[in-house]
């Protein structure tokens, strides 16, 4: 049984315990629905930069981030619908909006059993509709299932016409030695995201570089995974997420590898784009477990 506990500390701080499988999870509802924390066994499992998460002017370095209604970033941050010019920043605004509890199992009460996870929603607005001119509903679902976590996503489109939109989630999982990583990801070939090249993949990275930004495209598999001195996390996702992307920086204690289910720039191309019909809902999942 998962017991959830209440915390108030700056922002509000929903603490998801698993005192048998000794996972703990902690979510933030208003800083972007972000998770900031998952522990499984007292070991951190993901990276969070707490200054950064800090300041609400600042979009957060760590935890897990939502991405919606775009991945990555536009040129100019523009892209047109209907002929008229919208601005999106990077990752679209998801992580940055405060998204609501929808279970409100928790009301008046600062420690509750639950069945295995907490529910969030977020809903279209006037501060939506200024750069994404559709009306959503998007639900997200943490669940803490033994040594995994399972996080269940509906798209719901409220509008008369059909809803693009690409989605993602952005883990920064905390690393100490980045040499010692192994990865397993299904592909043979990467684009190098900032110069658009291509090429093919060993296997390995080169973490002397200042940066590495890429992006594996059509992944052949629904699983990746990476050993970390023994201990194997294992990223599993369904066939929306056609795409993932390793991002990194020198001398930072994170790694992020990203599922997403359109490249950069897709509501501008077109490419892997979701087309969600009028009244229509979408339903994805993405799993994050430590074998």
């Amino acid at each position: 049984m998962v017991t959830l506990t209440i915390q108030q500390d700056q922002y509000k701080t929903y603490i998801l315990t698993d005192t048998t499988a000794q996972t703990r999870l902690e979510v933030v509802p208003e800083r972007g629905g972000i998770i900031t924390r998952w522990q499984v066994d007292g070991r951190d499992l993901l990276y969070l930069d707490s200054d950064r998460f800090a300041d609400p002017s600042l979009s957060v370095r760590g935890g897990v981030p939502i991405l919606f209604p775009i991945c990555g970033n536009l040129p100019d941050n523009r892209y047109t619908h209907q002929g008229k010019t919208y601005f999106l920043k990077q990752h679209g605004f998801a992580r940055d909006l405060p998204w609501e509890v929808s279970d409100r199992s928790d009301i008046g009460a600062s420690d509750r059993s639950l069945q295995d996870g907490i529910t969030l929603t977020l809903k279209s607005s006037n501060q939506t509709y200024a750069v994404y001119p559709f009306d959503f509903e998007l639900t997200f679902t943490y669940r803490l299932q033994g040594n995994a976590l399972l996080i269940q996503q509906r798209y719901s489109n409220r509008s008369p016409e059909p809803m693009p939109f690409s989605t993602g989630l952005h883990p920064y999982f905390a690393v100490s030695d980045k040499a010692q990583l192994q990865f397993h990801i299904p592909a043979t070939q990467l684009i190098n995201q900032i110069d658009q090249t291509p090429h093919p993949f060993s296997g390995q990275f080169d973490f002397e570089q200042a940066e590495i930004d890429v992006a594996f495209r059509y992944v052949t598999q629904p699983e990746a995974s990476v050993t970390n001195s023994g201990q194997r996390l294992i990223l599993s996702y369904d066939s929306t997420y056609a795409t993932l992307v390793f991002w990194t920086l020198k001398g930072k204690g994170y790694y992020c590898l990203e599922p997403w289910s359109a490249p950069r720039n897709a509501i501008n191309t077109g490419e892997d784009l979701t087309l969600l019909e009028p009244g229509a809902t979408a339903e994805t999942w993405v799993r994050l477990a430590v074998g």
